[in-house]
């Protein structure tokens, strides 16, 4: 009798239990203690996703506290290196530099805020902090490269007017090849992280490094060239500092694009959108997915379309089919993604 008992309940909640979920289902004879929720998380589980994130987080910490040492160090050498030096380009890096210490900042206050769980205020997190602090990163970058060209286009005006620029010192061509080396490290460092981290902003502020790095390479040139050709040439310190200024622009309007598209709700690429409906497409049953909409929700994704599926079939078959989608989804993009399914008869 008892096990009869054990095994009609088994049964029963076995085929009450066929909605696909992503926690680890309950052996079959404890199922009997757990009618209202045969699908659950375990406790370890739970806390293990939190490990994940709490480890994320750190990790985040840990990548931006290094970047953030060495642009302290890089931004007290190059300015001392730029004043004594007598060079603009040098000065202008080391404007460059203190944007990156402040988007460090930047970056360790937002992604801790981005971080919080959902609440009552905001229904899907607060992931979209992140997005905002590659935003704010983009417009410093952007205000420090309009600084630096001015400056720039200021010097060369007055040595077309026949003005003599002092040549810049060796102490400034030192500072300069220490920082295309130590940025280069720290992008490469940062990069890597980022990707494995899955964090935008970090990723944001790992371009920030190389555009550092390869704005000191046009300034070690500069420097250099004023330097050993004479001067004649001290322009070059300038036209550097002008250079450096164009490609700072590039990088900050690659991140405002990224940044404002995200926070403006822009569809994701062409390319995921094809296979999230080809996905949605090979669960059994389920046709011709259809008004597709998604976007960003910081890291995370936000799917929302439409399926077909047989109108003879029952409201639980169907919704049953809907969380098989939901499901198989999420393990493929993340399981923090945003899904939502709507169910519509053939």
């Amino acid at each position: 009798m008892i096990g009869l008992f054990f095994t009609f309940h088994g049964i029963i909640l076995l085929k009450n239990n066929s909605n696909p979920c992503t926690c680890k289902p309950i052996p079959v004879f404890l199922q009997i203690f757990f009618i209202k929720n045969p699908c659950y998380c375990s406790k370890m589980e739970r806390n293990k996703e939190l490990q994940n994130d709490r480890k994320r987080e750190r990790g985040i910490y840990q990548v931006t506290l290094v970047g953030g040492v060495v642009n302290v160090v890089l931004l007290l050498f190059k300015f001392v290196a730029g004043i004594v030096g007598h060079s603009s380009a040098m000065v202008a890096d080391a404007v460059h530099s203190l944007s990156d210490f402040l988007t460090d900042v930047i970056v360790i206050v937002f992604v801790r805020i981005s971080g919080k769980p959902k609440d009552k205020s905001h229904d899907y997190g607060h992931g979209k902090y992140e997005t905002l602090a590659m935003t704010i990163i983009g417009i410093a970058l952007l205000a420090v490269a309009v600084g630096i060209l001015y400056s720039g286009v200021m010097e060369i005006a007055a040595w077309l007017n026949g003005v003599d620029l002092k040549a810049p010192g060796m102490l400034a061509l030192v500072a300069a090849l220490l920082s295309v080396v130590l940025k280069e490290a720290v992008y490469r460092y940062s990069i890597v992280k980022a990707h494995q981290l899955q964090s935008q902003a970090l990723e944001a502020n790992a371009w920030h490094h190389r555009s550092d790095a390869l704005s000191s390479i046009g300034t070690a040139i500069g420097i250099g060239g004023a330097i050993f050709l004479g001067q004649r040439w001290t322009v070059l310190d300038p036209v550097a500092s002008l250079i450096v200024g164009l490609f700072i622009v590039k990088v900050s309007i690659n991140l405002l694009r990224r940044g404002i598209g995200d926070l403006m709700e822009q569809s994701l690429p062409d390319e995921v959108e094809t296979e999230i409906l080809q996905l949605a497409a090979s669960v059994s049953g389920v046709t011709e997915p259809h008004d597709l909409r998604t976007r960003r929700i910081g890291n995370h994704y936000a799917i929302e379309l439409h399926i077909l599926m047989d109108g003879n079939i029952s409201l639980h078959e169907a919704h049953e089919k809907a969380s098989e989608v939901e499901a198989l989804l999420r393990r493929h993009y993340g399981r923090k993604t945003h899904v939502v399914v709507h169910v519509e008869p053939l």
